[in-house]
């Protein structure tokens, strides 16, 4: 274990260390959920993980790592019907809380929704939020097709905007993946392909300045976003079109106010890109497990340090950007 490593206690008090703002779990519930829809493997074939407290408190150990925002990943709950959705997403929420309770000072939560019905996506939101005291949320990247910047998601967007929450967004797999996946899993091609997606049409609707007020955190350092950025920004000048058209300094601009984590991106390159796109304040550190082993997290952990970056940059990407989005989690873990 690493001296400095989060876990480790110096006068009975956590060290300061990283916080993981890309760290999912699998409660008993979901994997039985996961079963019985005979789902034995996920978004083209990758095995699903097993996940303990205990496993993921050793990762975070010995790789240095205070604090985890526990999310369920893909396929989040959208293959169940609109009424087993909301059932067990509240079951699923309680679960998280749980894990919170019985380590405060190392897991946050970020809550799911039953997104096929937003009015019941509202309801489990203001219940997470009052009664959970959840830290966010997470929002796949698609729901039946439809991507973040739909008019659909507007009511919930609405209470999310009013209520100031930060909300994680996690790729899926796209409509119609089996078709054109070329025998591969989502994850190496398509999820980057979605991040992408559902962040352009959030810009080009206009979403990011009609709710000022929630923070949005993409995965795997924006997908292919960085590398496209001022091909998407002046094609969106363009009058074709229509009412998506937006100048290409408003669409950097946009993409300039995403937070955007390095889950399965700390290399030299994608970091060169991103710091195109979006200030350091707004990169994060993310681990991706238990879908990446322990040696990868580690791994990432310590790739953080070999990115071009001062000391106090590095400082805000390891902790500081983060604690901006999760004061309460913050100071439970990290003081």
């Amino acid at each position: 274990m690493m001296a400095s490593a989060a876990g480790a206690k110096a006068g009975g008090a956590v060290v300061r260390g990283m916080i993981d703002v890309h760290a999912h779990f699998l409660p008993p519930i979901y994997k039985e959920v996961l079963a019985r829809a005979g789902l034995t493997a996920l978004d083209g074939g990758m095995p699903i993980p097993e996940w303990s407290e205990e496993a993921a408190l050793g990762v975070m150990d010995s790789a240095g790592i205070s604090g985890a925002l526990l999310s369920v990943s893909s396929p989040f709950l959208t293959f169940l019907s609109s009424s087993e959705e909301k059932k067990v997403c509240r079951q699923v929420n309680i679960a998280g809380a749980d894990i919170r309770t019985r380590h405060p000072d190392r897991f946050g939560v970020l809550s799911i929704l039953p997104l096929q019905d937003i009015q019941m996506a509202r309801e489990e939101l203001v219940f997470c939020l009052d009664e959970l005291g959840v830290d966010g949320v997470a929002l796949p990247t698609n729901v039946d097709g439809l991507y973040l910047g739909n008019k659909k998601f507007e009511p919930l967007f609405s209470v999310l905007n009013e209520r100031g929450v930060t909300c994680f967004v996690h790729p899926t797999s796209p409509c119609c993946f089996e078709a054109f996946n070329l025998g591969l899993p989502a994850p190496m091609l398509e999820f980057p392909f979605e991040t992408t997606r559902t962040m352009v049409d959030l810009v080009l609707s206009r979403r990011l300045s009609q709710y000022p007020n929630i923070e949005f955190i993409v995965s795997h350092a924006g997908g292919v976003l960085p590398f496209l950025s001022q091909r998407i920004a002046g094609i969106g000048q363009l009058p074709a079109l229509g009412q998506k058209q937006m100048s290409a300094f408003e669409t950097m601009s946009a993409m300039s106010k995403f937070n955007y984590d390095l889950a399965l991106s700390a290399t030299g390159v994608q970091f060169s890109a991103l710091k195109s796109v979006a200030p350091v304040t707004n990169i994060l550190f993310g681990s991706d497990y238990p879908f990446t082993p322990e040696p990868i997290v580690k791994m990432s952990a310590a790739a953080i340090g070999e990115l071009p970056m001062s000391a106090d940059e590095m400082s805000m990407v390891r902790y500081s950007n983060a604690a901006r989005l999760f004061p309460r989690f913050a100071k439970r873990c990290c003081h």
